[in-house]
Order: C-alpha cells, then structure tokens, then sequence
C-alpha cells in the first residue's frame, strides 16, 4: 500500500510527490498523458520560482527577464501602432518576474520527484477514486489495462476539473474562467509584458519570449465570447499565432479541499491568483504545507493542511479578488486610477498584501513624473 497516490503531475502534484519521497514517504504519481502536455498555462512566473526547482533549471528553462507591466485601457490598435495613449507604466529597477519554457518546467519538477524517489507514471488516467475509512482506492487506465492501486490517502492535483474533487464530493471552486493562449514567432526581447483591461472581468495579455517569440493571451467568465475578444487582440496587433491552446482557470477556493483520506493541492483546489489566474508557485506553496502537516497514518492531519495553506495564502487571495474588481470599473475611473499609481512599484506579483510593504511605501514617497 502506498502512503500516497498523486492524481496529477504538474507543478503542484510533481512538488507534492517529490517533497513527500523525501519525507520518506512511498508516493505514486499519475499523470494522463505525457507530463507537461497538453500546454495549456501562461510561461509567466515570478523569479521565485527557482527556489523550487533544480540548481540548472534557469539555465534549461529561462526565456526573458521582465521589469514591469504597461496596462492599456484601450484595445491593441494603438500601442500596435506606437501610441502611449491611455498607457501606464508599473515597473521596477530590478527584474520581477521571468518567463520561461512552461512544458519544460513541468517535465522538470517531475523529473525532480523521479529522482525524489516518487513513482511516477504518465499514460495513467484516473477513472475512479473509492474512499474508506482506512485508505483510497485509486483505479487508473494505463498502457497495460485498467489497474487498481491502494493509498493511505489520495493527493488530488488534477485540476480545474478534478476528478478526485468530484469522486471525494468536495466543493467546487468559486468559478471556472475560459483562458485563450497562441504564439507568434516575432523575436521580442524586451522588458515589459502589456496587459489590456479590455477583456469583460478580465484582461487580455501580450508577453515577449525573447527569441522564443510572443505569447499572447485571453481570459474571461463562462458566457463572454472568449474566441472573438481574443480574435480582437490579435488583430490589433496585426500578426500571425499559431500554436493555440486553451484551458479553464479557477478561480476562488472552496471553503474546504480536504476529506477523510484526501486532498487537494493547486487548480483543483482553486489556489490561484485572482486578479492573474496564475497559481504555479500557489500550488507548489500549498504543497509545501501538505508535506509539512499531513501524515498518511493519521488522517485527522489534514485539518492542519487547511489551516497551513490559508493562514499563507487566504488574505492574498482576498486582496487578490478586490484587485480584480478593479478591472471592470468604468474607463474614466481605470484612467483616473492607473495614471494615480502607476510608475515605480514595490509590490511583489505573488504578494498582493506587499502594496502595505516598506518596500513599495518607499517608492510613494518621491514626487513621481507622469
């Protein structure tokens, strides 16, 4: 019997499978198909990703250095065209964030569990979780027939339609976002990513990848014609994408991801970031807490996981929902905000309560030119 089964290798699953093998604890990993693919997230993370990777991951994975943000009320047309208008700059003097091969960092982090000691194996998909009162049974299709496998305890990370959230009867989360993504080969190693308030309770992005090309993105609530706002976007920019993929974000955790014998750790437990549907190093963090609270002989550890992960993560996320609201205010009010704020920043984009930090405090203080 395993103390773990992993449903779900990204990079929340691969960090949870990988920190629990090196807890001692024997861990089984399934992913569906191949670990990374299909590509269906944005390669824009935060530099503190590298603290939960290899020490030559940034070597293998990094793609460009990003300073800042500029955000455009209006549509692409005119910062196609080089016009500033309704365009404001959040920056620092300091690299914030990165982006990187995103199907590279999954395979990564698996690797990284692999080498962890977890047993992991792709072409498995989970068709059934069976709970108990003393362990799970995990039933999965795989390259060799249907297999069962017994677990201590189930560690769903499958997801925004997670199947172990539907098989443990836990709560959805708040709600699913329908995100667009595509890819032009225009080399762009510039510093900044453009984010466009112009998609109905979301936005729309642009962020360059250096000689990897452009990653151009879209994100909006169930019922917004996604496809055609995203169409919009692209010819405002007037290239050519290919590579287009899709995904659903979650948005908003339920008030609980834990049952008798299992848990939820990343997307299938909505352990995103609000206001940028990003929620990489929220999973990884959440897996963190798992490793750290959970023991698989004593299920009664799992209240201490929820209480871990939001004590963390919880107030961020709230903050995260209020920044959200912003983006569907009138055009006069987002005008009269942004020119407000914007210039140098000392918020971190993982870390919505930063806006209170000494650090960003210090940058209001000198008279800032508009």
């Amino acid at each position: 019997m395993y103390d773990f089964v992993v449903v779900g290798v990204g990079p929340a699953g691969a960090r949870f499978a990988r920190r629990a093998a090196e807890a001692g604890h024997d861990v089984l990993a399934l992913e569906q198909g191949a670990v990374g693919e299909p590509l269906a997230c944005s390669g824009h993370v935060s530099t503190d990703l590298w603290s939960f990777t290899g020490p030559d991951a940034r070597e293998e994975l990094f793609q460009n250095e990003i300073y800042g943000a500029r955000f455009h009320v209006g549509g692409p047309h005119d910062v196609a065209a080089g016009s500033h208008r309704d365009t404001y700059p959040f920056y620092k003097h300091e690299v914030i964030s990165n982006v990187i091969d995103r199907v590279g960092l999954d395979r990564h982090l698996a690797d990284l569990a692999r080498e962890a000691g977890a047993d992991v194996r792709e072409q498995h998909t989970v068709t059934d979780v069976t709970e108990r009162h003393d362990g799970v049974t995990v039933t999965a299709s795989g390259p060799d027939g249907t297999e069962t496998f017994e677990a201590k305890m189930v560690a769903g990370c499958d997801g925004p339609r997670s199947r172990v959230r539907t098989a443990l009867g836990l709560p959805e989360p708040g709600e699913l976002l329908h995100g667009v993504l595509a890819f032009s080969d225009e080399p762009d190693d510039t510093y900044f990513v453009d984010v466009h308030l112009t998609a109905p309770r979301f936005f729309a992005w642009r962020i360059p990848r250096a000689s990897a090309g452009v990653e151009y993105g879209l994100a909006a609530p169930p019922g917004v014609h996604v496809s055609q706002h995203f169409e919009d976007l692209i010819d405002g920019y007037d290239i050519e994408v290919a590579h287009r993929c899709s995904g659903l974000i979650p948005i908003g955790p339920p008030e609980r991801v834990t049952s008798r014998r299992g848990l939820l750790i990343g997307d299938a437990a909505a352990q995103t970031k609000p206001f940028t549907g990003g929620g990489i190093l929220y999973g990884m963090t959440a897996a963190d807490h798992a490793v750290a609270e959970v023991d698989p002989d004593a299920p009664a550890t799992l209240a201490d996981y929820e209480t871990a992960w939001r004590a963390d993560l919880e107030r961020e996320i709230e903050l995260g929902h209020w920044l959200r609201r912003a983006y569907s205010l009138p055009e006069p009010i987002q005008r009269v905000g942004l020119a407000a704020t914007s210039g140098e920043i000392g918020v971190h984009m993982d870390r919505p309560t930063s806006v209170a930090s000494l650090e960003h405090l210090k940058t209001l203080l000198p008279s800032r030119s508009r």
